[in-house]
């Protein structure tokens, strides 16, 4: 008898150890909560605060107030929901929403408390309206009611800067579509949004002191179709273009202040210049250059600014003049990649540059041709920052560099003690393929990020010192767009990489969590998504890949990767569709060794997406 009372009290025992191990491991698992990008601290909390009709949002100050109106806008529009918005709560019986500025926190940092009647954000301005974004994830409509969970997060981001770039040089967008860009970068706490204003392709911004930058440079006779620069290439013989008006630009400007997101612009140089050169020849190497046309065809052209010419840093300082009194950012792009030397070998005032300022080559001439704008640009306040061509050369003293080509570039940067923005193709170019070519939309003719891939990337390289790592100040994602001639393609090349890349630049290392990501938080988003009116790309289901078996025997468990969605698959090796099989549970397949079938899958959203998807079982002989 005591020996059985003694066994139902350790019975006991383990089983509270248990529930405590799951708790613990609740109270750090935002996979709960569904945050993305996940925060640095999560603990759970009992209880849950409900919002209702005798919610109160209070405020402290000015900077504060803007955070409550955010979210009065909020409510209002998504559940139908209006809440008086006060800066001393009015009616002590009610629930309480409060912002609370604090100017001591680090910056875009915010502690956010949740429990039964209150509540509480503290932060700075940035900071606080980080925390909002959190909040507006963490509501959950509960039958009748709009519930918060009790919850305790302090969070701050891994880097200072967290981009996007897009180009609208080869293609141009809507502002509405700029607008919507924005919106989905400050929900998923990214804070830049790099703008490609210039290219052989297309001026597009406007430029008061120089008309026949848009009259001229913002529009093409053709476009090139078919593959990136290929032997089938050909032309659509349709005139393209269009540019954004100063007013236009001043709109989006403050939109995205408004979303604590800060909008970089790019001006081209000294290469990727030929609409500035067809809008003004004289811009360009000789006596008597040109005449010029805006370019057709994809790729590298070699007529670029002259590095020798006075006119050309005259009209290159006019132009930034300009850009800087419509964008208030810190840091200015200048380019500065893929510009061909062919032009300043032969040309006399080039030449002649070099002789006087004692350069050794065409690389010093760039390396002088940056500096030059570099101590123009600094002289208004501004910071430069350009592609990882400008290290070539010599690099200017305090630029910031831009890393592409290679993680690589980004490493020798940091070696010398320069500030990094890693930006490498071969993990964060939203223009790559997501998928198997065949079953992706057109685009460039190399390079593969799938999301899985963005996701696992780790912008700071290990080989660097801890005081050289210290100069990785964040990432981006570029977003060229030769092969996207709709803003419907961007949002299918962009979402959702675009919250894989959020969560590389937000969270820490240590709290990331693939399966927490991809199996929980991630599918939730996607159904937020599936009910807009955004295009992304449907992920394949998940647990289902390219697999070499060891065995005879093969158990497939799959998972849907969009809330609502469902799975349907077969071993016939057509395309699978609706009347196929639909997964429920997981599917026993035998492989006698040596044999090899295919499986064809279709994910199905609540809207009506799809994607399609063709995995390989092979066992060895």
């Amino acid at each position: 008898m005591f020996n059985l009372f003694k066994y139902h009290i350790l019975k006991y025992l383990l089983i509270c150890l248990l529930l405590c191990t799951v708790t613990a491991y609740s109270q750090n698992n935002p996979a709960d909560l569904g945050i993305i990008p996940a925060p640095e601290s999560v603990t759970l909390k009992k209880g849950n605060f409900v919002i209702g009709a005798n919610t109160q949002l209070v405020y402290s100050n000015e900077q504060s107030k803007k955070t409550a109106l955010i979210l009065r806008d909020y409510l209002l529009k998504s559940y139908g929901l209006k809440l008086p918005v006060v800066k001393e709560l009015q009616n002590k019986q009610a629930s309480v929403i409060a912002f609370r500025y604090n100017k001591q926190t680090e910056k875009e940092a915010y502690q956010l408390n949740s429990e039964a009647g209150l509540v509480q954000i503290i932060g700075e301005e940035a900071g606080l309206f980080y925390g909002l974004q959190t909040l507006m994830q963490l509501i959950k409509v509960d039958g009748q009611k709009l519930q918060v969970p009790g919850v305790l997060i302090s969070d701050k981001p891994r880097y200072a800067y967290r981009g996007i770039m897009q180009d609208v040089g080869y293609h141009i967008y809507p502002v509405s579509f700029i607008k919507s860009q924005i919106e989905m970068l400050a929900k998923y706490k990214m804070n830049v949004y790099h703008w490609h204003l210039t290219e052989d392709h297309g001026w597009r911004i406007e430029i008061k002191k120089y008309p026949k930058l848009t009259s001229v440079g913002a529009y093409r006779a053709s476009s090139q179709i078919s593959h990136y620069v290929d032997s089938l290439s050909g032309q659509d013989h349709l005139p393209y273009g269009g540019f954004y008006t100063q007013e236009e630009i001043k709109e989006v400007v403050a939109f995205a202040a408004e979303r604590q997101v800060t909008v970089i612009p790019e001006i081209e140089l000294p290469g990727h210049s030929v609409a500035a050169l067809a809008s003004y020849p004289e811009l360009a190497c000789g006596d008597n250059p040109g005449p010029f046309k805006v370019a057709e065809n994809w790729g590298i052209y070699d007529d670029v600014y002259c590095a020798g010419k006075e006119n050309t840093f005259s009209f290159l300082e006019d132009v930034l003049t300009e850009v800087m009194a419509l964008f208030p950012s810190p840091y200015i792009h200048i380019g500065g990649d893929e510009c061909p030397k062919k032009r300043w070998q032969a040309c006399k005032y080039c030449q002649k540059r070099i002789k006087d300022q004692n350069l050794k080559n065409e690389d010093e001439l760039q390396s002088y041709f940056v500096k030059r704008i570099e101590k123009f640009v600094n002289a208004k306040g501004r910071k430069i920052i350009g592609w990882d061509e400008i290290l070539e050369g010599g690099l200017a003293p305090n630029a910031t560099v831009m890393a592409w080509r290679s993680i690589e570039e980004g490493i020798k940067a940091a070696q010398q003690n320069h500030d990094v923005v890693m930006s490498p193709m071969s993990h964060v170019y939203f223009d790559f393929i997501q998928g198997k070519r065949a079953l992706e939309p057109l685009a460039i003719a190399w390079g593969y990020n799938n999301l899985e891939k963005v996701y696992a990337y780790d912008p700071t390289p290990k080989t660097l010192s801890q005081a050289q790592q210290k100069h990785i100040v964040g990432v981006e994602a570029a977003i060229w767009t030769e092969h996207m001639d709709t803003y419907r393609k961007v949002e299918y090349m962009l979402y959702p990489r675009l919250m894989a890349l959020a969560e590389i630049a937000w969270t820490n290392p240590s709290q990331k969590d693939s399966i927490s990501f991809f199996e929980h938080r991630l599918p939730k988003h996607l159904l937020q998504l599936d009910q807009t009116d955004k295009i992304y790309r449907v992920p394949g289901p998940i647990g289902v890949a390219d697999t070499t078996l060891k065995g005879s025997v093969f158990k497939i468990k799959l998972k849907v990767p969009v809330e609502g969605a469902k799975i349907y698959y077969n071993f016939e090796g057509q395309d699978a569709r609706e009347t196929d099989y639909l997964y429920e549970k997981p599917i026993d397949i035998i492989l006698h060794p040596g044999e090899k079938r295919e499986m064809k899958s279709v994910v199905i959203t609540p809207s009506g997406k799809r994607s399609v998807t063709t995995t390989t079982l092979f066992v060895h002989p």
